[in-house]
């Protein structure tokens, strides 16, 4: 065994690994040992073909495969023992020869590594990154104010429909009759919603109920039958109304006050005003924390300067998709890779010097902020935490996703304390102006 590394430039190397049957003569013996005791070949019992045989017949293959295993391996024990800062994986060279494992015992392979850059940073007070304070606008108010009326909002009685109303209805035919048929009219089409317009409790009209319940499925339901009864069923129907609620908004005052904060942390519309302030606060927050950490990544790497293998690396990320993408559609996107590859390596580099660690208690907690975020953009708004619990789990059970949350969390504590060491400028900015910021992001 002889183990050659040879620069090709700063930034990557050549590893010429020699390899004899002292080194893996070991494991072709136990490998053409494993064919033996599997081989069903005929004219024999299963295990009892000879072993010269069963290396006639395996021995190149298993050679090829249980040499090159080796010299990975040792070229692997060689980057960790030399405590070479290997960017991407080891590849085999392009300048490989072709081996002959049938007549040779001796092989010298040869593998291709990257070199990852020093990183070192010089932060100061001089260096300064911006914090976007979001300025809270009428409209938010106003928008806010709206979803917070229709969280209390309820379904009243009413005499006449005027556009988009609950029915409740009884169907019948000559064939059958269903009582208590609910009829939405927003899911109705447009043409089918304007038939209903100035009904009132009492009025019938002819409808077909293929229109008010296109799915068999719905039909099945409200008629109380089977689907396959629905075959011979006439479509057509009459239609009376016995019920008409609409979604009606409660004025803000100091009743719905006591209702929704029953504990009297929010008593008068003064209160409520500080109270939607400081809520719709905390969500430009959160905004605002998502771009620092963006500006102040770009802003490390920039200063960092790095340089990368980018011949290895493009190589390196075709390989290792198997073709699944062309040289031309990864040169597409090779600079934000490289980016992306550039953070990972100041992150690594920070984690290790300032000894930042992720608990699992801090990514189950970026888990659960997650799955309520999800349930909150489908309007299931203070989801009980021992459910979010529960789907903050199965989402971790993804390796992707843990591994995506707990990136995140490290993100944020390397961010967190290495921008303690510059100066941060609290800059105020319209929602307008804030969001451009993420068009060319």
């Amino acid at each position: 065994m002889n183990i050659v590394r040879e620069n090709i430039d700063e930034l990557s190397a050549l590893i010429r690994v020699t390899v004899n049957a002292d080194d893996y003569g070991k494991a072709v013996d136990a490998a053409l040992h494993n064919y033996k005791k599997k081989a069903n070949i005929p004219g024999f019992r299963p295990g009892m073909v000879p072993i010269g045989i069963i290396r006639k017949m395996f021995g190149k293959s298993v050679v090829a495969e249980e040499s090159y295993r080796t010299a990975t391996q040792l070229c692997f024990n060689y980057i960790k023992e030399n405590n070479i800062n290997a960017i991407g994986d080891v590849m085999p060279s392009e300048k490989q020869e072709e081996l002959d494992f049938e007549n040779q015992t001796e092989f010298e392979f040869l593998f291709e590594i990257g070199i990852a850059p020093e990183i070192n940073l010089s932060l100061t007070k001089r260096d300064n990154v911006k914090h976007y304070q979001i300025e809270i606008t009428d409209d938010m108010r106003e928008s806010y104010k709206a979803n917070f009326r229709r969280r209390f909002g309820e379904l009243a009685d009413v005499e006449v429909i005027e556009k988009d109303e609950a029915v409740t209805a009884t169907l019948e035919n000559e064939d059958i009759k269903a009582e208590e048929a609910y009829v939405g009219l927003i899911s109705l089409k447009e043409e089918i919603r304007n038939k209903f317009a100035g009904k009132k409790v009492g009025d019938s009209m002819e409808i077909n109920i293929e229109e008010i319940y296109p799915s068999e499925q719905q039909r099945a339901s409200v008629l109380k039958m089977k689907k396959e009864e629905l075959k011979d069923l006439k479509p057509e129907f009459n239609l009376t109304i016995t019920r008409i609620r609409r979604f009606v908004e409660p004025e803000i005052n100091e009743e719905l006050l006591t209702k929704a904060f029953p504990g009297g942390e929010v008593k008068s519309m003064d209160d409520f005003g500080k109270f939607v302030d400081a809520q719709i606060t905390a969500e430009l927050n959160k905004e605002s924390a998502l771009r620092f950490e963006i500006d102040f990544r770009e802003f490390l790497i920039k200063k960092a300067k790095m340089d990368l293998p980018g011949d290895f690396l493009k190589r390196w990320v075709y390989n290792i998709n198997e073709g699944k993408y062309t040289m031309e559609q990864i040169e597409k996107d090779f600079p934000q890779f490289l980016d992306m590859m550039r953070w990972d390596l100041i992150r690594a580099h920070y984690a290790k010097e300032l000894e930042i660690n992720v608990t699992e208690e801090e990514v189950l907690a970026e888990a659960k902020e997650f799955t309520r975020q999800q349930f909150a953009q489908y309007g299931m708004a203070g989801v009980g935490d021992d459910m979010l619990n529960d789907y903050a789990k199965s989402v971790l059970g993804n390796k992707e996703e843990n591994r995506r949350l707990h990136d995140k969390v490290l993100d944020s504590k390397v961010i967190s304390l290495l921008s303690q060491k510059v100066a941060v400028k609290e800059t105020p900015i319209s929602i307008e102006d804030f969001g451009k910021l993420f068009e060319n992001n």
